[in-house]
């Protein structure tokens, strides 16, 4: 149901307070929209009048956002984002092009996703992909999103899942490291720090168990925020790392990071793209969606946990 016009204040209005919220300073909103600093002050002014609230405290040559003033700011700033976004789509649209705005966790996306993005782009050049990173889960009502890319349980109210990647931990170390500490057998590993994924908390433990070792039930090494971060700190040679094999291929491959032993542990969850109902038959995402689950095809083939 549209709003009374009364609760709709002027644009220019709205774009002067938001502006002066974001700089702090009528001046710099001035020269950001082209107008005067008087123009400023009036339209916000106006808005103040219009709202019967005073939206900022003038503190000697400064302006500080009122508590109303900074939560009307937020709001109206993810307002405007959301038209600014909804112009650059309606106008690329026309054009024939579409554009994807497709959350992703940050290390899978910088690691996997990206590196295959241009073959993507050779088959779909009128698609533009954005990729914003999230790592918890969201309501798609509350966020301009298309889809994400997640890893847990394939349970996301309101979504539809397509379960992509499984993963396959393994333990990886600099060639240096083992070479210094003579790792021969997986217990030499208790020797060196075991850095952790703060995420993945007993991987450690369950790799052990999967070979009949106890681990010792304090923590083994530094814990990390992401996998990207783990992954630094073991081919840096700060310690043995236990991660997705297919987020090391190329540390693998060029020799940077050694896997000592064949022994890998899998997981019930998975890598998945998810996306709202309303949007199954969304061409461009379609498009994505079918390409995402082709390119994932054969890692999930070649993966054992995938087959368990």
């Amino acid at each position: 149901m549209a709003l009374p016009r009364r609760f709709l204040p002027p644009l220019s209005a709205l774009m002067a307070f938001e502006a002066a919220a974001r700089h702090g300073s009528f001046t710099a909103a001035a020269h950001e929209l082209n107008v005067s600093q008087a123009a400023i002050s009036r339209r916000v002014q106006l808005l103040e009048e219009l709202l019967s609230l005073t939206l900022f405290e003038r503190i000697r040559q400064r302006v500080v956002l009122t508590p109303a003033g900074a939560a009307y700011a937020r709001e109206l700033q993810e307002a405007l984002g959301r038209i600014g976004r909804a112009t650059v789509n309606t106008m690329a649209a026309r054009e024939g092009n579409a554009t994807l705005n497709i959350a992703t966790l940050p290390t899978f996306g910088t690691r996997w996703l990206i590196p295959r993005l241009p073959d993507f782009a050779a088959k779909h050049p009128q698609i533009t992909i954005n990729l914003p990173t999230r790592i918890e889960t969201f309501d798609f009502t509350a966020e301009p999103l298309d889809a994400a890319i997640s890893f847990g349980d394939p349970v996301w109210p309101g979504a539809v899942v397509d379960r992509l990647i499984e993963e396959e931990l393994v333990p990886v170390a600099a060639r240096k490291l083992l070479a210094r500490h003579r790792i021969r057998k997986p217990e030499d590993l208790f020797k060196i720090p075991l850095l952790q994924q703060a995420t993945r908390p007993t991987a450690w433990a369950d790799w052990f168990a999967a070979l009949n070792i106890a681990c010792p039930p304090v923590p083994l090494g530094p814990r990390y925020g992401q996998f990207s971060m783990v992954v630094q700190a073991a081919v840096i040679g700060l310690g043995a790392a236990i991660v997705p094999r297919f987020l090391v291929e190329r540390e693998l491959k060029q020799g940077e990071l050694i896997a000592p032993f064949s022994q890998t542990i899998g997981s019930k969850q998975a890598y998945c793209l998810f996306y709202p109902e309303a949007k199954r038959n969304d061409p461009a995402l379609r498009a994505f969606r079918d390409w995402l689950v082709e390119t994932a095809k054969p890692l999930a083939a070649a993966d054992p946990a995938a087959k368990s």
